[in-house]
C-alpha cells in the first residue's frame, strides 16, 4: 500500500486542494511493514475504544509512536487517508468512527397509527431525572466529539449540548428558559480545548448561563471537566505550540495548548459518566431502568392488543 491514496479513490470532498504547489521536501515513502503496522493500530484501537474521532485516532497514533506519524499536519493527513481507506475496504467498521458535525432535520413520520404505536412502545424512555434533587447537562466545545460522548449521555438520559466554540446568547438563553419551571440546582459540566479560545469559550458560557439563570432564581453550578492543565501533565497528553497571532492569544500564559481530542475516548466517556454519577448513582440508575423496562413491556403488550 503506497504512502498516499489516489485522489479519485478518496472522493473529491476529502481530497486536499490542488491550489498549493507541490512540496519540495523529499519525504521517505513508508514501507509495506510500516503501513501494515499503522493499519493494525488504527483498526485495533478503533475497535477497542470506538466511537473515536479521526483526530483522536491521530493523537493516539502519535502517543503510541506508530511508524511515520509525526506531530504535524502531514501526520494527521496520513491517519486521515489510511482510516478512510480501511473503512472503504471493510477492515475498519464505520460505526467505530464518530462525526457529529453533519446531520439532517426531518420530522418523524409513520406509515400508519399502528406503526406509530409500535415505534413508541419500542423506544419508550422513562424520564430518569424527574424525581431527582438536581438537574444535569453536559456541554462540549466540539461537535465532532458529541458522537464520542453520546453513548454515555444517552444511557443516563442527560442532555448533551454542543457549543461549536463560543456559545451564542440565544443558545444559552434558551437552555435556561427550558428550566424556567424547574427550581432544582442546574449542574453544567463543560469539555473544551486547553487553549486560549477553549478556556475563554468556557468562561463565556458560564457567564451567560449564570446571568440568565439569575433572572429566574436558578442556581447554576458550572465545572470544566476537560481539558485541564492537571490532566495534560498527569496523563502526558500530546500538546501543540499555542498560537500567538492575536493580542488575546498572546495573553495565554502557557507555551503549549492541548486539544480535547487528545484525551482517549474511553477516558473522556469515564469523565462524563463520573460527573453524572455524582447526581444519579449506579444503584439508582438500575432501579429506574428496571421500571422503564417493565413499563415498556406493558406498552408493547397494549400496542399489540390494540393493533389486532
Amino acid at each position: 500500500m503506497s504512502e498516499a491514496v489516489a485522489s479519485q479513490d478518496l472522493g473529491a470532498a476529502e481530497t486536499p486542494s490542488s491550489a498549493y504547489p507541490p512540496s519540495r521536501i523529499k519525504r521517505r515513502r513508508a514501507t509495506s511493514s510500516e503501513m501494515q503496522a499503522r493499519a493494525d493500530f488504527l483498526v485495533d484501537y478503533s475497535r477497542r475504544n470506538g466511537p473515536v474521532t479521526v483526530r483522536g485516532l491521530y493523537y493516539q497514533a502519535e502517543v503510541h509512536q506508530v511508524p511515520g506519524i509525526e506531530k504535524d499536519d502531514a501526520g494527521y493527513g496520513k491517519v486521515q487517508y489510511q482510516t478512510l481507506s480501511l473503512r472503504r475496504s471493510g477492515l475498519l467498521d464505520y460505526d467505530w468512527i464518530a462525526d457529529a458535525t453533519r446531520w439532517m432535520r426531518k420530522p418523524r413520520s409513520f406509515d400508519s397509527i399502528e406503526d406509530a404505536l409500535r415505534h413508541t412502545a419500542a423506544f419508550y424512555r422513562r424520564s430518569l431525572w424527574r424525581d431527582t434533587d438536581e438537574y444535569v447537562e453536559i456541554w462540549v466545545e466540539k461537535d465532532a466529539l458529541a458522537g464520542v460522548i453520546y453513548p454515555v449521555t444517552e444511557l443516563y438520559d442527560v442532555p448533551l449540548m454542543v457549543t461549536r466554540g463560543f456559545s451564542s446568547e440565544t443558545f444559552c438563553y434558551e437552555a435556561v428558559a427550558a428550566r424556567a419551571a424547574d427550581e432544582r440546582p442546574y449542574h453544567v459540566y463543560y469539555l473544551g480545548d486547553f487553549d486560549r479560545s477553549g478556556q475563554d469559550a468556557g468562561r463565556s458560557l458560564e457567564e451567560k448561563l449564570v446571568r440568565f439563570a439569575a433572572e429566574k432564581d436558578i442556581e447554576v453550578i458550572f465545572e470544566t471537566i476537560a481539558v485541564t492543565e492537571e490532566q495534560v501533565h498527569k496523563w502526558k497528553l500530546p500538546t501543540r505550540p499555542h498560537k500567538r497571532k492575536s493580542p488575546a492569544d498572546r495573553k495565554w500564559p502557557h507555551a503549549f495548548a492541548c486539544e480535547l481530542d487528545a484525551i482517549a475516548p474511553n477516558v473522556m466517556r469515564d469523565l462524563v459518566e463520573a460527573a453524572i454519577n455524582r447526581h444519579l448513582p449506579q444503584h439508582q440508575l438500575r432501579v429506574l431502568q428496571e421500571a422503564e423496562a417493565s413499563e415498556r413491556m406493558l406498552l408493547q403488550a397494549w400496542t399489540a392488543g390494540a393493533s389486532r
